[in-house]
């Protein structure tokens, strides 16, 4: 750990994550910061941080992701005992996986009354997209997941959250922040863009602290109605659980002052608050709780490994173009180029898919040969979510000291992920 003035490091930061950091810093004077072991740049504010404001509240700092978290449910089942193949087909069977997907399985929760009656009203015209993906788990590295811990138990992981609605909410309170209209779309800036922030007893301030609970709320009750699926899809019961946010921003007391916390990919870990803290797909993942250590951390934690390596470098860079249906053939082309009717080397069906242009740093098909080998059942997934593009979790662990105690320790059994969209486009 070292202290930068005002800011606080656990582990180690790049140059251009600290000056990140202290350009959200500078919103404020006294404003505290804490950038914890899994830290990396992100957008506006960096991933893995934590910043206390007296008096503004950063919807950038929260993120488009709003209330993204983890949940960990212990069942009553030993992981011996259980199908891990089979279940993980029926996990991607019945439950929606990838960037703008509805689930088949449509559900009903208390959060849509909410939403059909937000206190924000411009909230209310995204009922519908909220009710279509509620229980879809989305892209990127979310994920739900099979674990066994020491006493080969099974446990249920999964990490998402408030999906397309809290996105639209995100996108909204920017556009707002810049003299546009809710509803407006708005391109996301530049990584280094300053961070947006409102007085928190504004108009805007009050109102962005509305749909921020609201998307918290949705988010959470999507985990609850995935992992519940999940038990279904066992048939097992629910003994335990932890359950937490890393993308939002909380009302809190420090040192006998009141502040507003604002997390993103940060967990919060007061003394004796448990998260679950997932590592990549073929690492021990845990269960931890904070101690009064943690004040050094705004009690704040990791919630991930955290990259070391960007998407583009890691899976190179794809477009999209067709492809050959055929497993046995590699023929594609990307871009808008005239598309045969058929493939021409095989004569096999085309499909439209991603297709790679430039090559990246990892050997997608060398990271699934080396999970089958540790027995890790893989459904979905990409190269720029390979273990290489990130930390590895136990020094990441190490790195935040005494602020957290490691529980239990996870081991995956079955991963499943949003893998790459393939569409006809020949289908009627």
């Amino acid at each position: 750990m070292r202290v930068m003035g005002n800011l606080t490091i656990f582990g180690d930061a790049d140059e251009q994550t600290i000056k990140q950091m202290k350009q959200c810093l500078a919103v404020e004077e006294g404003a505290i910061g804490v950038l914890c072991a899994d830290n990396h740049l992100g957008y506006s504010q960096p991933i893995g941080a934590a910043i206390a404001y007296r008096e503004h509240i950063s919807p950038s700092g929260v993120g488009f992701d709003i209330g993204c978290g983890n949940k960990a449910v212990l069942t009553d089942l030993m992981a011996a005992d259980v199908d891990v193949p089979k279940v993980m087909d029926e996990i991607v069977r019945r439950i929606s996986f990838g960037i703008g997907r509805v689930n088949n399985e449509p559900v009903d929760h208390p959060v849509l009354d909410d939403i059909r009656q937000a206190a924000f009203e411009p909230q209310r015209a995204l009922y519908d997209l909220a009710a279509e993906q509620l229980g879809t788990v989305g892209g990127g590295n979310h994920y739900v997941d099979l674990f066994a811990d020491e006493e080969d138990r099974l446990w249920v992981g999964v990490h998402f959250g408030s999906r397309g609605f809290g996105h639209r909410t995100a996108s909204g309170f920017f556009s707002l922040a810049n003299g546009g209209r809710f509803d407006e779309h708005r391109v996301e800036g530049e990584m280094m863009s300053p961070p947006i922030v409102f007085k928190a007893d504004s108009g805007l301030g009050q109102a962005y602290i509305e749909a921020m609970t609201l998307a918290g709320k949705y988010a959470q009750a999507g985990r609850d109605l995935v992992c519940a699926k999940v038990l279904e899809i066992l048939g097992a019961r629910e003994v335990a659980s932890v359950h937490n946010h890393h993308n939002f921003a909380w009302r809190e007391k420090h040192e006998g002052e009141w502040w507003w916390v604002i997390r993103k990919g940060c967990t919060p870990a007061f003394p004796g608050q448990q998260g679950f803290v997932g590592s990549t797909m073929g690492e021990d993942s845990v269960i931890l709780e904070g101690t009064n250590e943690g004040r050094k951390a705004l009690f704040s934690t990791v919630h991930g490994a955290g990259r070391v390596m960007s998407r583009n470098e890691a899976a190179g860079k794809r477009r999209m173009g067709i492809g050959c249906a055929a497993p046995a053939c590699d023929w594609a082309q990307a871009g808008k180029g005239s598309k045969p009717k058929a493939c021409p080397k095989c004569g096999g069906r085309l499909v439209k898919r991603w297709v790679q242009v430039k090559p990246g740093k990892i050997d997608y098909e060398a990271v699934k040969r080396e999970l089958e080998r540790k027995g890790i059942v893989l459904r979905g997934g990409a190269a720029d979510e390979a273990p290489a593009a990130y930390k590895r979790l136990e020094q990441v662990l190490a790195d935040q000291g005494d602020t957290i105690r490691v529980l239990h320790r996870l081991r995956p059994l079955g991963v499943a992920m949003a893998g790459p969209d393939v569409y006809d486009p020949y289908k009627d």
